[in-house]
C-alpha cells in the first residue's frame, strides 16, 4: 500500500511540474499530459527493475563510471588532431555512448566478481594471513574443526556462506531426530566457535539464486574469491578438485596423522564384531583404524595381541590386516 501511495504521488509530481512549466493554458494541459506520461513510464522502468538486486545494481554503476572514465581519456586524444570543435564533441558523444555502455554490461555480468572481492578488500601487512576457508554444512556438523581451531594450527578467515547456514537450518528443523540432533550440534559448533573460542566467523551474504545445488555454489563462490574449502565431504571435494578449486578435506588430514604400522609389528586390540569374510573378527584402534584380523572369530569380545601382516590406504581410511600371534 505505501509504495502505490508513492508511485502515485511521484505521477501527480510529475503532473504538477509538466503544468507549471508552461505559460498559456492549453500549453499547460499538453505538459501535464506529458508530464504524467512520463511519470508513468519512469514507474513502469521502476516495476521492471525489480528484478535488478542491489548487487547488480552496484556493479553496474562501477562499470558506469569506468566507462566514463574510458571515454574520457580516449575522447581526450581527439584534441591532439587538426578537427573542428564540432567534430570532437562529436566524437566524444560516440566514445562517450559506446564505453558507457560496455561499462555498464561488463560490470551486469560480472556482479559476482565485483561484488563478492569488494568487500574483501582491506588495507593489511604483507605478513598479515589473507586466505579465505569456506566451511561447509558437513565440517560444521562434523565437530572437530572446534578443537582444530584450539590447537592453532589452521589459519586463515573463517567464512560461512548464508546458504549453507540455511541448510544447517533446515537440517535443525527436520523431522528425523537424527538430523534435526546433527543440524543442532553444527549450530552449537559455530557459536561456539564465535563465544567461547573467540575466533572470527564471518558469514557471506553471496548466495547464486540461478543454482540450487549448495555444493555447486559452495565450489563457484570459492572461484570467485580464490578460497579453500574445508569439508569432510568426499563427494563434494571431487567435483572441487575438477574444477581446480583447493579442498582441505579433515578426513585425509586424520588419516595422515595416523601412526604408521609396518609389517611384522605387534599391537593389542579388542575383536568386537565378525568380519566379512569366514572367520574374520574386526577391532579398532584408538583412532579408528579398522584392523581385520585373521582366523579369529572365536575371540571376539577379548583383548589380544595381533601381528600385522599388511596394510591397505583406501579413500575411505586406512585398514590393517593381522593375524593372531603365536
Amino acid at each position: 500500500m505505501g509504495l502505490l501511495f508513492v508511485r502515485i504521488l511521484f505521477i501527480l509530481g510529475c503532473i504538477v511540474i509538466g503544468y507549471q512549466s508552461m505559460a498559456t493554458q492549453e500549453s499547460q494541459i499538453i505538459a501535464a499530459i506529458i508530464g504524467a506520461l512520463v511519470g508513468g513510464v519512469v514507474i513502469l522502468f521502476e516495476i521492471g527493475m525489480h528484478r535488478i538486486s542491489l548487487r547488480g545494481l552496484s556493479s553496474s554503476v562501477f562499470g558506469l563510471i569506468l566507462g566514463l572514465l574510458m571515454a574520457k581519456l580516449v575522447g581526450d586524444a581527439f584534441n591532439l588532431v587538426p578537427l573542428s570543435s564540432s567534430t570532437v564533441m562529436f566524437i566524444k558523444i560516440i566514445f562517450t555512448l559506446i564505453f558507457c555502455y560496455l561499462g555498464f554490461i561488463m560490470g551486469l555480468r560480472g556482479k559476482d566478481e565485483f561484488n563478492i572481492i569488494i568487500p574483501y578488500v582491506r588495507l593489511r601487512q604483507e605478513k598479515e594471513s589473507s586466505e579465505i576457508i569456506l566451511l561447509d554444512t558437513s565440517i560444521i556438523i562434523d565437530g572437530r574443526i572446534a578443537d582444530i581451531c584450539k590447537s592453532g594450527f589452521l589459519e586463515g578467515r573463517l567464512v560461512v556462506p548464508r546458504f549453507v547456514l540455511k541448510e544447517l537450518q533446515v537440517i535443525a528443523d527436520s523431522t528425523d531426530p537424527i538430523k534435526r540432533q546433527r543440524g543442532k550440534r553444527g549450530l552449537d559448533i559455530l557459536h561456539n566457535l564465535q563465544d567461547e573460542l573467540k575466533v572470527q566467523v564471518v558469514v557471506h551474504e553471496e548466495d547464486f539464486n540461478d543454482i540450487q545445488d549448495v555444493d555447486t555454489k559452495l565450489v563457484k563462490l570459492a572461484k570467485i574469491l580464490d578460497a579453500k574449502i574445508l569439508t569432510v565431504d568426499f563427494n563434494l571435494n571431487r567435483i572441487a578438485s575438477l574444477q581446480q578449486v583447493k579442498v582441505l578435506n579433515l578426513n585425509e588430514l586424520a588419516n595422515a596423522l595416523k601412526p604408521m604400522l609396518f609389517p611384522g609389528e605387534i599391537i593389542q586390540i579388542k575383536l568386537i564384531k565378525t568380519g566379512k569374510e569366514y572367520n574374520q573378527a574386526v577391532g579398532y584402534l584408538d583412532d579408528g583404524t579398522m584392523v581385520v584380523v585373521e582366523e579369529a572369530i572365536r575371540y571376539i569380545g577379548q583383548e589380544v595381541r595381533v601381528v600385522v601382516t599388511s596394510v591397505l590406504q583406501t579413500q575411505a581410511g586406512r585398514m590393517i590386516f593381522a593375524k593372531l600371534e603365536k
